[in-house]
């Protein structure tokens, strides 16, 4: 029986786990090739100190956290700086939301249980789930991960919240020879999939696109020709966002699964197992 990715090139957007996603997808047959889109995370101490200690000092009626890592990243921090207990304390007070499940399980470990879960891993599920309450002259602490998030932001502020965002980590931008490449290659058919692994990837690379003058060709090829791997809801909807409509996710949200169904995908493409239209 011939393997699921025999005579495919899959493009790996990713830049953890390379060489584990590499092996996978050379068992099924096919060729791993490494096209990072996703740059360095650079710590932001000196900000998130000033951050913390502005929290504690003035506290908050709501408490958002939209990853598990920026959650861990920020706890570590209060820890270096000696006011972890303080920052949970604050915490523990306040009403919380949190967007993912690694988010949730990291807050249960600290005896904390949301008042708000999403429903589905994704920002517009956290904004759906904050709806039903009202924030008119509250104050809402939101942790971010590598990045703004000007629609939640906007959401609690059209509500007449008093928004802070504190950004634990910043992400600086990819290689841009690599973007300039995977381009290339989706325009012309070089690659069979692209497998991304975070909605940032996803963000970065159609910006380059974009600023470059290669985006309808990248998207009309993700129409017919190439296609597009998200290993879960959050980076799902990135892709759409950016016009992307052909995006296999599998039910497990973990890379290996993503490469599995991958292989699925292309045994029975009749059945088109795993699209999401």
């Amino acid at each position: 029986m011939a393997k699921g990715l025999a005579g495919k090139r899959i493009a790996i957007a990713g830049s953890r786990k390379i060489r584990e996603l590499s092996e996978i997808i050379e068992r099924q047959g096919g060729e791993a090739v490494v096209r990072p889109q996703q740059g360095l995370l650079v710590l932001q101490e000196r900000e998130v100190e000033r951050d913390l200690l502005h929290l504690l000092e003035s506290g908050t009626d709501w408490a958002i956290f939209t990853t598990g890592t920026g959650l861990g990243a920020l706890l570590e921090q209060a820890e270096r700086i000696g006011v972890r207990d303080r920052l949970l304390d604050i915490v523990r007070r306040s009403k919380v939301a949190a967007r993912g499940y690694k988010t949730v399980a990291l807050l249960k470990q600290h005896g904390i249980r949301p008042l708000i879960v999403d429903e589905d891993g994704t920002t517009k599920g956290l904004i759906r789930a904050l709806t039903a309450y009202e924030y008119a002259g509250q104050g809402v602490a939101i942790q971010l991960h590598g990045e703004p998030m000007p629609e939640l932001v906007s959401f609690f502020e059209s509500r007449g919240a008093v928004v802070r965002a504190i950004l634990p980590y910043r992400h600086v931008a990819p290689d841009p020879e690599m973007s300039r490449l995977l381009c290339r290659e989706i325009a012309e058919g070089a690659v069979d999939a692209v497998c991304f692994t975070t909605a940032v990837q996803v963000r970065y690379f159609f910006q380059y696109s974009k600023s470059n003058g290669h985006y309808l060709e990248v998207h009309e090829s993700f129409r017919h020709r190439v296609l597009a791997a998200a290993v879960g809801k959050v980076t799902a909807e990135a892709l759409r966002e950016e016009g992307v409509k052909r995006i296999l996710v599998p039910e497990n949200e973990r890379m290996g699964a993503m490469i599995v169904e991958l292989a699925h995908y292309y045994q029975n493409a009749s059945t088109q197992r795993g699209m999401v239209e």
